[in-house]
Parts: structure tokens; C-alpha cells; sequence
């Protein structure tokens, strides 16, 4: 019913949001991979919505991105994950590392994420299983073998290294790199 809301930034506080439009203020919801991107007060924004009708509530959820919200109305379609959750979980992921995590089946990266179970994570990660896009063809090269990419990275999240700083060292290797050599790069990389 309400796919966009294009109006003044009135008020902030995680992870509600007022959008004045035209003198009605809307209260959103949205995650925090949202948040971080949303203008000053009282400028103008705009966010996309998924608007929820329950039968003791009407509410609003805001996505900067089209990816956010795709990514957003697939997690609600998991059994026992409602709307709380799903903005939980792209607080904690964004969309792509949550694609990335599903695609090679990480368990480990989605129970980091507060309020997710090992259960849930397992459920999330087969139900979710090509429903968000192959987010290792968009993220690493097409010739690398995928087995090997995720050993790296699993190498590199066991040493302490988080989502984004490992991803970046592995979006840098060469397309045909095997796994030892592949952590010895990507831990050159992460030390500069």
C-alpha cells in the first residue's frame, strides 16, 4: 500500500525514524544499515517502505536501497523470523554479506548476529538458499573456485578479522589463487 515516502527527516532515534510529508509524520522503522546513510534533521529524505498490517498495529519499514527491502520481505517469509528479526539481522549483516553468508551456507556468520539461534540461523540458510541473488558472482571473480573462497574467508573470520574487513582482503585476490596461498595474501593485506 505504501511502497515510498519521500518528505522532511524530523526525527531520529534507532531504529525510528519520523518522515514529515507534508504535514504527516510517518514513524518508521529501519534497520541500521539504513540509519547510518539518513541525512541531517530536517533534511529531505527518502526511504522505500514494507507496510504491515497486523491486528493490533499498522507499521512501517524503511530501506535505503531496493536490495534492503528485496532482502527484507524474503527474511519475513521464513518461518518464526517477523519483521523485529529481519531488521535485527540487517542491522547486523547488510544485505550483500547476508547473501554472501547464504551462498556459502556460513552458520557461524549469522548466529553473530543478536536474537539468532544456531536453529534459526540453519532454517535461514535453507530457506533462503537462492532466493537473494548470487552475491559471490556479483562480489568475487567468476573463475575462482567457490570451496576455496570460502576457506579463506572462514580462515580469515577465525583469526578475528570481522565480515567486512575480510571480505574486502578476499574481494583483492587473484581470480586463481588456492587457499594457502589465498590467506597469505589476504593477511598481507589486512596488515597494511
Amino acid at each position: 500500500m505504501i511502497g515510498k515516502l519521500t518528505g522532511t527527516l524530523t526525527d531520529k532515534h534507532p531504529p525510528e525514524v519520523i518522515i514529515d510529508c507534508h504535514g504527516v509524520g510517518y514513524e518508521v522503522q529501519v534497520p541500521m544499515s539504513t540509519f547510518y546513510h539518513l541525512p541531517a534533521l530536517g533534511q529531505p529524505v527518502s526511504l522505500l517502505t514494507h507496510f504491515v498490517v497486523r491486528e493490533d498495529a499498522q507499521l512501517l519499514y524503511g530501506f535505503a536501497t531496493l536490495q534492503e527491502r528485496h532482502t527484507f520481505r524474503q527474511l519475513i517469509k521464513v518461518s518464526g523470523v517477523g519483521p523485529r528479526t529481519a531488521l535485527s539481522i540487517l542491522s547486523g549483516l547488510s544485505a550483500d554479506d547476508l547473501a554472501q553468508a547464504v551462498s556459502l551456507q556460513e552458520v557461524g556468520r549469522l548466529v553473530k548476529v543478536p536474537g539468532i539461534g544456531k536453529k534459526t540461523a540453519e532454517r535461514l540458510l535453507l530457506e533462503l538458499k537462492g532466493k537473494l541473488g548470487d552475491a559471490l558472482t556479483a562480489n568475487l571473480p567468476l573463475q575462482a573456485s567457490t570451496a576455496e573462497r570460502a576457506d579463506i574467508l572462514q580462515a580469515l573470520l577465525a583469526l578475528g578479522y570481522n565480515d567486512k574487513e575480510a571480505s574486502a582482503a578476499l574481494k583483492a585476490l587473484p581470480a586463481d589463487v588456492g587457499v594457502s596461498e589465498g590467506i597469505k595474501l589476504a593477511l598481507k593485506a589486512l596488515a597494511k
